[in-house]
């Protein structure tokens, strides 16, 4: 009769990557504090590119605590025409909207607006150029890894408006229902099956998507996918997280409460 087999030992990762597991930071923020000399591991000062094991005691410094209340994430309601991340073609980059001018007024955060802030701030996920609303940018690598990190579950909620063929009007009543049970679930892209998909009709003309994952113009290939074609795509929610009252163009604070 053989024993049962004894589970394999934990492997060494380096200490970044254990950091953000740990939900403490970035990677490049771990990298920055570690090069500070604000990272210990078990009463150790840490060295960069060291491996550590799930029993070793990570301990940070206070220091990047204060420093991690200062980074801002900022809600912004894209119009079309602006690309989420670095400028390409000519078109000018979502970035460029943050500023004094484009807050909104309804902002109930206490914040103040300070060039500063737009350092090192990063869009946390796609939003084509062709698309519009609701875009996270961030300086806080917590809150980009709870959104575009590799296990994010985080969901976004798209309204898309569809011509199916020739048929602009009651789109619904000509759209077959077996091609909506495959945007829901049986669609690939490039190569690999998708999530299940939340998708339901909004209104005769308006599809309404919930997605866990964020391919390039995923929505729109998964539409052409099944003969429909996208006249007009917003992203009215990520998480917890509404586009609510926020107009076209202006930008507000994540507030302290809000958690995606």
């Amino acid at each position: 009769m053989s024993s049962p087999s004894s589970p394999a030992p934990a492997e060494p990762v380096r200490l970044n990557k254990r950091m953000a597991e740990l939900g403490l930071c970035s990677r490049r923020e771990a990298d920055e504090w570690i090069e500070r000399g604000w990272v210990r591991v078990n009463g150790q000062p840490a060295a960069m590119g060291v491996k550590v094991l799930p029993s070793d005691r990570i301990e940070v410094d206070r220091r990047a605590a204060g420093e991690q209340e200062q980074r801002v994430t900022v809600l912004l309601h894209k119009p079309v025409g602006y690309v989420s991340g670095q400028a390409e073609d000519g078109h000018q980059p979502a970035i460029t909207l943050i500023g004094a001018r484009s807050h909104w007024q309804g902002d109930t955060s206490r914040t103040r607006f300070v060039p500063s802030q737009l350092r090192n701030l990063a869009p946390s996920g796609r939003l084509d150029i062709d698309s519009t609303g609701l875009l996270v940018l961030t300086q806080d690598g917590r809150v980009a890894r709870q959104l575009i990190g590799e296990d994010s579950e985080v969901e976004k909620e798209y309204l898309v408006r569809v011509h199916y063929g020739a048929v602009q009007q009651d789109v619904q009543a000509a759209f077959p229902s077996a091609q909506l049970a495959r945007l829901r679930h049986g669609l690939s892209l490039d190569g690999k099956p998708l999530k299940r998909a939340q998708v339901d009709w909004q209104n005769p003309e308006q599809l309404r998507f919930v997605l866990t994952e964020g391919k390039k113009r995923q929505i729109r290939r998964m539409c052409e996918a099944v003969g429909l074609h996208v006249v007009g795509l917003k992203r009215v929610r990520i998480g917890r997280v509404t586009l609510g009252q926020l107009p076209m163009g202006q930008w507000r604070y994540l507030a302290p409460h809000e958690r995606f």
